[in-house]
Order: structure tokens, then sequence, then C-alpha cells
């Protein structure tokens, strides 16, 4: 007797590498000039628009230490946005004490004064931005989330408006994966917005760069767009700055770096994926992150991407 097979749906890593992987780059030399990859972001300027992910819980170089924290360290020799995930006050106060410019992204906990706690934390240690992963509201059978013992809840547009006149940092939304989402973070007056699907939080998720051409025309340039999830090379990043990107995260490649090398493989990682994307500018004639033409992009059909 055959067994009933049930097909699972598409793993969104999976179709967001593919995505990458589908666009190509047109290559253009004359009149080309040495690129700058310098970012200017929330009023400081920094070396590259690879940035460190929204990461949680790592552990430091051999499994000792806190990784965090040597994130952190490594984002300031590499001269990069940091960005900080889950964790404890103490945590965030020795993340930020490293000096480094970080945002800080809380989770939609159910206890709205856990959230106002940690924005006026992240305001008192000198945060960059502070912002929250929408994304967590529910977990994958449709119940509210539950992390590490908290529970979570969504918020509304109502919530992100009071959140964004609480605080006078910049407050970023992650998890953002439609036009539509995009136009509500604008009516809540948000300081930018993440494009990500949370390393396939969901099943079946557009890959961001599918979708962040239509966000970026949403946005009109009005606030910062990033763009988080598989994201490896070079390559990766040029193709996001090219369709509307500010900046670009680079999560898992950090992340193995840290166990190996500590703060010096976290900012190698940043520094390599730099000099990839300054190749790419250089042989497409693109002077500044800023000037990236969309009509280098095509579809591995052979049409252009953006038409």
């Amino acid at each position: 007797m055959k067994k009933n097979v049930r097909e699972k749906p598409m793993d969104s890593n999976v179709a967001t590498r593919e995505y990458f992987d589908e666009i190509l780059v047109e290559m253009r030399h004359m009149d080309a000039v040495l690129p700058d990859t310098t970012l200017s972001l929330y009023g400081k300027t920094f070396r590259t628009p690879i940035m460190m992910a929204a990461l949680s819980h790592l552990k430091g170089k051999n499994n000792d230490g806190d990784g965090m924290v040597q994130m952190a360290r490594g984002a300031g020799l590499a001269g990069c946005v940091n960005w900080a995930g889950m964790g404890t006050t103490k945590q965030l106060a020795d993340i930020l004490s490293v000096g480094t410019p970080t945002i800080r992204i809380i989770k939609p906990y159910a206890e709205d004064s856990l959230v106002l706690e940690r924005i006026e934390l992240a305001e008192e240690l000198g945060a960059l931005a502070v912002g929250m992963d929408l994304d967590h509201g529910f977990e994958g059978s449709g119940n509210y989330d539950n992390i590490l013992g908290f529970p979570m809840r969504p918020r509304s547009l109502t919530d992100i408006k009071n959140y964004c006149r609480r605080t006078k940092l910049p407050f970023i939304v992650k998890g953002v994966l439609s036009p539509a989402e995009a136009e509500k973070c604008l009516d809540a007056g948000v300081g930018g917005i993440v494009v990500s699907h949370h390393h396939s939080i969901m099943p079946s998720a557009v890959p961001p760069l599918m979708v962040l051409p239509e966000i970026a025309r949403v946005i009109n340039e009005q606030i910062p767009i990033f763009v988080d999830c598989g994201v490896s090379n070079g390559a990766d990043a040029f193709k996001a700055l090219a369709l509307g990107a500010t900046a670009v995260s680079v999560g898992r490649p950090v992340m193995a770096a840290i166990l190996e090398d500590g703060s010096e493989g976290a900012a190698q990682v940043i520094h390599d994926i730099t000099s990839e994307l300054k190749g790419m500018m250089a042989r497409t004639c693109s002077p500044d992150i800023s000037s990236i033409d969309p009509s280098l992009l095509w579809h591995r059909s052979g049409r252009r991407l953006i038409e």
C-alpha cells in the first residue's frame, strides 16, 4: 500500500538564493572611476554599506566569551553599522560600550512595558537607532509566538506610531516584505525598514530582492531601506543596492567567522564582501553606492530586470 506523501512548501532560503543567482549584471567600462563605498546613515559615516545582522545569543571565538560583543568589535574594525538582537541589559551595555554605532532590535513582547523599557535603555546607552522584529508576533502554527519564555504578540499601525513618538531615535521596522506594509511604515513615521523574511520564518516567502523594487517605489527615498536574508558576497550586495537598498546585512557568514576568529573574523567577512562589492562597482561604472544603475541588472531569462 502506497503512503500518502505530502509535499512540503518551498523553503524561503532556497528561493532567496535561487533568485539572487537568477539576476545577472552588465559590465560597463568607459568613464569608470575608483568607486566609493561610503555609507551615510543617521548622521554618521561608515566605510561600507555592508552591515552586521540583527543576531542574538552568539557564542564567541572557540565557543568562549560573548559573540555579540565580539561582533560589535568586528563592526568597529570594519567601519560598518552593527546591529543587536535579543539579549540582556548587561549584554547591550557591553555591546554599546565598545563604541561601535549599533541599532537595537526588540522583539514584539506581549507586555508592552517590556518594549518601552528596552527602547528607553537603548536611548540611555547611546544606540544609533532602535526597532522591532515584527515577524515574531506569531509562531508557525498561527498561535502567538513565545521566545525563551517571553510571550509575543503582533502590533498594529497605532502601536508603531506610538513607538515612533515615544523615542528620539529612528524607529526601524524589521520584517517588511510587501509594498502595502511599507506604505503603513511611512504612515507610522518610522525611521527605516528591514526587508526580510527572517531566515525563512515563513515558508514560500517572496525573496527580498523580488519585492524590493516595489517597496523602493513606495518608500521613494524618504527613509533608509535595509535588506537581509541570504546576502553572502559582494555581487549579492550590489544587486540589492541596485534595486533600492540603502545597505545590506550579513548574518550566517559572520556567525561562522566569529566562532573561528572572533572580532577579527567578523571584520574580515565585512572587508571581503566590501572588496567584492567595490570590484562590481568598478566594472559597472558605479562611482558610489547611491549611483548604481538598476538598468545594469538582467534576469537569467534574457530580459532586463527593471524595464
